[in-house]
């Protein structure tokens, strides 16, 4: 991005909002008008004015604090959009494919949204009995693999915000439900790399996760593979994690090429 200098006129009207929007991208967390002006160095009443547009239009959203700002309905529609168009998309199932060929059972990439896990991709395995979660299907942060692998991606303060503030209702007798001890766990998972749900979601599942990265290693969406216990135990899923993890830098990769 070009030097501002802290002169309005250097950047064009017409990149403004991108550039607000790009920004708000970048750091990864709500932010305030002020914290992102110290990036564009606009006039006040201008930064201003574009948050209050972006708003309106439903591209960013206030956060419950009154202050921070983080991306609205619209653009994480149009990020998910970006994220499924069909050169990537055909690289992405492909390598998909192969996962669920080599492990045997579904596989599936998620995205995180306000306040859930979306699935934007999967591929099913071969048996006939398995557990149906079809694209698009929202499931909480809190008790599943991959909603747990966001979660660990999180700085202290988000992370704790969002413990204490949700309702960690006990899904099954497994589910953490405690704002500690999902802290606790949380923090465990960014130490060791990867999440589980050890039948926390639903009674009798099994699934671990992984993150997949942008270049600056922030957690875009996360990639896992799901089975009923009775087929695979969570000590067994576990030792598919360095193949997860192989087909994630895959992911990974896809999100810098030209």
């Amino acid at each position: 991005m070009a030097d501002t200098n802290g002169k309005e006129g250097a950047i064009p009207t017409n990149l403004r909002l991108l550039l607000v929007l790009e920004e708000m991208a970048e750091a990864g967390v709500p932010v305030t008008p002020t914290e992102l002006n110290q990036k564009l160095g606009l006039p006040k009443p201008t930064i201003h004015r574009l948050f209050t547009t972006l708003e309106n239009e439903g591209f960013i959203q206030r956060e419950i604090d009154g202050r921070g700002y983080s991306p609205g309905l619209r653009l994480r529609k149009m990020s998910t959009g970006v994220l499924s168009s069909l050169r990537i998309r055909t690289a992405r199932v492909a390598i998909l494919s192969k996962l669920a060929e080599d492990i045997g059972e579904t596989c599936n990439i998620a995205i995180p949204d306000r306040d859930a896990m979306v699935y934007l991709d999967r591929v099913e395995s071969k048996w006939p009995l398995r557990i149906q979660l079809p694209v698009g299907t929202r499931v909480p942060f809190y008790c599943t693999a991959s909603g747990k692998m966001y979660l660990s991606s999180l700085d202290r303060r988000h992370l704790r915000n969002y413990a204490m503030s949700t309702d960690l209702d006990a899904r099954t007798a497994t589910t953490i439900s405690d704002p500690e001890a999902l802290i606790a766990e949380a923090i465990k998972v960014r130490d060791r790399g990867y999440s589980t749900d050890n039948g926390e979601f639903m009674e009798g599942m099994t699934a671990v996760a992984v993150p997949i990265t942008e270049a600056n290693g922030r957690l875009v969406s996360t990639l896992s593979f799901h089975a009923p216990e009775q087929r695979l135990s969570l000590p067994d899923a576990i030792t598919h994690v360095d193949m997860l993890k192989a087909s994630a830098a895959k992911l990974s990769s896809l999100l810098t090429e030209e």
